[in-house]
């Protein structure tokens, strides 16, 4: 009875202790995010009597768990923005299509006739709208220029504590990635790429640089890595800081208690041209975090419903949003490579909100079907990335089983969309 006891008492002190692990972890990331947004220039805050909400709503713990420990599918990946702050010089604001004309437009009720068009995909009148983003010839010049600039400065401010906000030489900033893995720093990068190749162009330019002793780029903070004990020749991502976000909230149609996004008229005639903009993004973000596996964003919120029946009424995960509405993708490290090991814990959900959505871009669904058709999603993706990034090989690719599951996703949404089609229309 005394051996048996004491077993007993052993695994209570273990739960306890994993209980207050996982309390700590979810506490101190939505810390982290509150300190973010309430953050002043020159260290300040907001007063006090701003109610902060710290109730957790993903299982980030999940990203620390060693890959050994994780549920494998085979083969072998947080950069956050900071919000409510004013433009740092040279920092870039974030444009939409046209000009300012388009902005009124965006508000008051549809009058542009319907908002889809050929079945299952959103009109045209709203493609012209919608924001530019990061265009590949933006993304170009700022990942040429990023990859000369010394960092000057490190600081926190981007999320995670192992991640830092660095300062360049000429005063604009960038959030740099220490992934507890290279699962991490991989999985953002190529979710950066594979979104390229889909034409999706909400995310934040993105290159490598690698921590090596004899790198001009680090040496003005050279104490800075030695004191956060970053290791030497480590490869860590540096996505570009963009200031003046908010937080997103899910919209309603992508609600629990509502049917889903579908291509109805009559269910999307009453909303604003900036809401319909917003929900044209989302349709991107849903394929892309299918895609990737991505559980961190909108899946984790619909995990978190078991127990926290208001969390989607609350601020989406990695997901910001412009003054004019336009949404930001960032934080994609769940993506790909992690997204991938821990697939059997998350997939139903994935498959949840893909089957929420049967309204689509064009042109979205278009490189789909094509790497559907072509099965070279592999080759494709390699190439881009190898060609827009020197240290790639560095970093390393996704292993042919990852490879494999992720041409198997392209398949799978490939025949979602079919499926709306038959429903709703023809392609």
């Amino acid at each position: 009875m005394r051996a048996l006891s004491a077993n007993l008492f052993a695994l209570l002190f273990l739960c306890a202790l994993a209980s207050v692990f996982y309390v700590w972890s979810a506490l101190e990331s939505r810390l982290e995010r509150h300190k973010r947004r309430f953050s002043m220039p020159g260290g300040g805050s907001f007063p006090q009597g701003i109610p902060v909400d710290l109730s957790a709503k993903t299982f980030r713990t999940l990203l620390a768990v060693p890959a050994a420990q994780r549920p494998r599918l085979g083969g072998r990946l947080d950069a956050q923005n900071l919000t409510d702050q004013p433009a740092s010089a040279g920092s870039r604001d974030y444009h939409v299509n046209g000009d300012n004309k388009g902005s009124t437009r965006r508000e008051g009720p549809v009058k542009l006739g319907s908002p889809v068009e050929n079945g299952i995909f959103w009109s045209e009148w709203l493609e012209d709208l919608l924001p530019v983003g990061f265009t590949e010839e933006y993304a170009r010049a700022w990942r040429n220029r990023a990859r000369t600039y010394r960092v000057v400065k490190l600081e926190p401010g981007c999320g995670r504590i192992s991640n830092q906000l660095a300062t360049f030489a000429d005063g604009t900033k960038a959030c740099v990635r220490y992934g507890i893995n290279a699962d991490q720093v991989q999985g953002e990068t190529l979710t950066y790429y594979l979104a390229g190749l889909l034409g999706i162009t909400n995310l934040p330019p993105l290159i490598l640089s690698q921590l090596s002793g004899d790198s001009e780029q680090w040496a003005a903070v050279r104490t800075r890595i030695d004191g956060l004990q970053w290791s030497d020749r480590a490869v860590v991502s540096l996505t570009e800081w963009i200031s003046n976000l908010t937080g997103a909230v899910t919209p309603a149609p992508l609600r629990q208690e509502s049917g889903g996004l579908h291509p109805v008229p009559e269910e999307l005639r009453n909303k604003t041209t900036a809401e319909l903009l917003e929900l044209v993004q989302w349709s991107d973000l849903i394929i892309l975090d299918y895609l990737t596996a991505n559980f961190d964003r909108l899946v984790s919120n619909l995990f978190s419903l078991q127990w926290d029946s208001r969390v989607m009424e609350r601020d989406t995960n990695n997901l910001l949003k412009t003054p004019h509405g336009d949404l930001v993708f960032i934080d994609n490290e769940a993506g790909l490579v992690h997204g991938f090991r821990v697939l059997n814990m998350w997939e139903k959900y994935h498959n949840t909100v893909l089957s929420s959505v049967c309204v689509f871009r064009k042109r979205t669904t278009q490189r789909v079907t094509e790497l559907h058709r072509r099965r070279d999603s592999r080759q494709r993706l390699l190439e881009l990335y190898r060609d827009s990034e020197p240290l790639s090989q560095e970093l390393g690719f996704l292993s042919d089983e990852h490879a494999g599951v992720l041409q198997d996703r392209i398949d799978r949404l490939y025949k979602h969309i079919s499926n709306c089609k038959g429903k709703y229309g023809q392609l």
